[in-house]
């Protein structure tokens, strides 16, 4: 088998430590942010010239947590509620012969550090924090925005479908600039699409912050945010 092998040229920064509750697509939650911190070989202010005319890049990135050695042909996408198998390459599955993602995200602004170089912070992410890097590339709209485009089993987004009911004012413990990010994270359902348990108590990590919360029908119910 011929190997390739990549650089990974930087990491990304965000609020999430684990996967749970982190959105299935890039740009579903614009509110989610991150920053974009170069490895040092690759902190050249020149590498970023003319990056900051555009207003979205995309992310060639590595599922550093699905890494494995044997792979599917087949897979269960979460959108058909994990119980149809439909092949790999028809999904965006992080399970792959190659563990590499793609996400086209917001870029806010491209910021010169002493210590860090180039800085890019981003919004409209779906990364964990560390995620490796591998590319960024700009997003042309005349070359990359396909309006006729026909998208499968996958072709109308999944709306945000949930309540968020929180009837002890607990978001208020959250920073205001969390907040309403969270809020979207939680009205997109983070549970694993099979799960219908209307007593199970789901926990995920969110800006330093442990959030608590049940799904009763189309309500999330909060039920603890503890530091």
């Amino acid at each position: 088998m011929e190997l390739h092998h990549f650089k990974v040229i930087a990491r990304i920064q965000t609020d999430f430590k684990t996967k749970f509750g982190i959105p299935r697509q890039s740009g579903l939650v614009q509110e989610v942010e991150g920053k974009i911190v170069f490895e040092p070989d690759y902190r050249n202010p020149d590498a970023v010239r003319g990056l900051g005319d555009f207003t979205h890049i995309w992310l060639i990135w590595q599922f550093s947590e699905a890494v494995r050695e044997q792979w599917s042909p087949t897979v269960r996408p979460p959108r058909l509620g994990g119980n149809k198998r439909m092949g790999v390459f028809a999904t965006r599955s992080p399970f792959r012969p190659n563990a590499i993602g793609l996400s086209c995200v917001r870029l806010e602004k491209v910021e010169y550090t002493q210590n860090d170089g180039p800085v890019l912070y981003v919004s409209g992410v779906d990364l964990m924090d560390g995620t490796p890097i591998y590319d960024i590339k700009p997003y042309l709209p005349y070359a990359d925005c396909h309006p006729e485009a026909v998208g499968g089993f996958a072709s109308t987004p999944k709306e945000a479908t949930l309540q968020v009911v929180d009837p002890n004012n607990l978001l208020s413990n959250v920073c205001e600039e969390k907040r309403k990010a969270l809020v979207g994270i939680l009205s997109q359902d983070p549970r694993p699409t099979y799960q219908n348990d209307p007593k199970r108590v789901y926990g995920m990590c969110f800006g330093g912050y442990e959030v608590k919360f049940r799904v009763v029908d189309i309500q999330l119910w909060i039920e603890s945010i503890l530091e």
